[in-house]
């Protein structure tokens, strides 16, 4: 079996390629259950967001898998694999594994060390492991990344930082107020990177917004979305007072704040603090302003600064996490491993623990007086000792496993320890719970089938009534 990972992300795929791949909440569980019966496909899940469309896959033969994914992408997104082949990427064994973690950690996302990937994951997987879309290898392996991201992010700092100019604005005002509680934020212009601004505040607990723009329209539309208030460029003027923010970005090509008009109205604030940001180029205020007592103005280039070392801040932590990974991988890679002796350790396990049992009977026919805390001691002696002397077999088997001629030796500890019989109940047992999972996994597509079908059914008998 091998582990691969197919798809296109923001590295690989413009925007307008992406867009074709993307995948709604009601689509997934049915794009999954069709993953799931391609050919050659033993488990699936797939991770779908605005940056990347990905399918992990366990297969039996990797050297066909790239083309089993390519045909599953063609018929399920109706469109040709000459449109999309140049985009793709695949990874295979181990590449895949490293890949999964680091898109986990936040690596591998345009914005480095980004938290909100690490969710998309997780519901990804448990999406595939409620639908049986998973097995035994993507059970470990997307439990494994969830557990080293969340490491991650709680023993480094790589999410601490903003870096964005947004959020740096906001990381800014945190330093001048605290808090934002019952502050009131006033957006000169009605620009996307004011309104991202504003929106970042609002969230942070920034409460009353007010819009002003050239245009009272746009400022309507806009104040809508903060439940705020809009206003005309002369009305502003008469309320500067009133702003604990004010974040401008008009594109007019002189000042619309000057020195004096902020004079005052700092007269007005009674010298309570004012926080300015001024995203526009050309500037919005005049860089006098930051001369007043209690304003702290800062421009675009401002922001830029404390975003790039913001960012190298998270390259820096980036390469912890980058140890954490390798030491994850091979963890893994070590299960995975000793993964074909499982059975012939639990064989083991079982066989000694039914001659522990038999002795253990056989002994309290013989000593007969013998109390219940005498009992216990023996037991446990006994069991521990059983324990110890297996307990270097099982580590050799796990060794030899992994060695080139690995199976023979296997093999040979199995006839060894005359494990025959064991070994085959219990992968017999393994085989049929993985026969009731995929029976069942079978019962709720036929559910989800019967359920997406309730709808036209319901169509044709009105049509027959009518």
């Amino acid at each position: 079996m091998h582990l691969i990972v197919v798809g296109l992300n923001y590295r690989t795929a413009p925007v307008e390629v992406r867009e074709r791949f993307a995948l709604s909440d009601q689509e997934l569980p049915l794009a999954l259950q069709a993953l799931r019966r391609t050919t050659g496909i033993l488990e699936g899940v797939v991770v779908a967001t605005c940056n990347r469309t990905e399918i992990y896959a366990v297969v039996d033969r990797h050297t066909l898998c790239g083309h089993y994914i390519r045909s599953f992408m063609e018929q399920w997104f109706k469109i040709p694999r000459t449109e999309f082949n140049q985009y793709l990427f695949m990874h295979e064994d181990e590449r895949a594994i490293d890949h999964l973690f680091r898109v986990a950690c936040g690596l591998d996302s345009m914005v480095i060390g980004e938290t909100q990937i690490l969710g998309q994951v997780r519901d990804a997987f448990l999406l595939a492991q409620k639908l049986g879309t998973t097995g035994t290898l993507f059970n470990k392996l997307f439990k494994q990344a969830v557990t080293v991201a969340k490491r991650a992010h709680n023993e480094t700092s790589i999410g601490e930082n903003a870096v964005s100019v947004s959020y740096a604005a906001v990381e800014l005002g945190k330093r001048i107020f605290g808090r934002f509680d019952n502050k009131k934020v006033m957006i000169l212009g009605a620009g996307k990177m004011s309104e991202l601004t504003a929106r970042h505040l609002n969230a942070n607990g920034a409460q009353e917004v007010l819009v002003v723009n050239r245009t009272l329209e746009r400022a309507e539309e806009l104040a809508k979305k903060f439940d705020g208030v809009a206003l005309s460029m002369d009305e502003a003027m008469n309320r500067l007072h009133e702003a604990d923010i004010i974040i401008s970005s008009t594109g007019a090509d002189r000042f619309v704040l000057t020195k004096n008009a902020l004079e005052e109205a700092m007269a007005r604030r009674k010298q309570k603090p004012l926080f300015l940001i001024d995203i526009a180029v050309p500037r919005d205020i005049d860089p006098a302003c930051g001369s007043l007592s209690n304003v702290y103005l800062y421009d675009i280039d401002d922001l830029e600064g404390i975003v790039e070392t913001n960012m190298a801040n998270r390259r820096k932590e980036a390469v912890l996490i980058e140890k954490m990974i390798a030491e994850e991988l091979n963890a893994y890679l070590e299960w995975y491993a000793t993964l074909g002796v499982a059975p012939i350790i639990r064989g083991l396990q079982e066989k000694t623990a039914s001659i522990h049992e038999q002795t253990m009977e056989s002994l309290l026919r013989k000593l007969p007086d013998l109390d219940e805390r005498q009992i216990k001691v023996i037991r446990k002696l006994t069991k521990s000792m059983l324990n110890q002397v297996i307990h270097d077999p099982i580590l050799r088997v796990k060794e030899m496993s992994a060695e080139k001629r690995g199976e023979a030796a296997v093999n040979l500890f199995v006839q060894m320890f005359a494990l025959e019989d064991e070994v085959a109940r219990i992968q017999a047992e393994m085989k049929a719970e993985e026969t009731a999972r995929a029976a069942a996994a079978a019962e709720l597509e036929a559910k989800s089938a019967e359920k997406a079908a309730a709808p036209s059914i319901l169509a044709q008998l009105a049509g027959a009534l009518r």
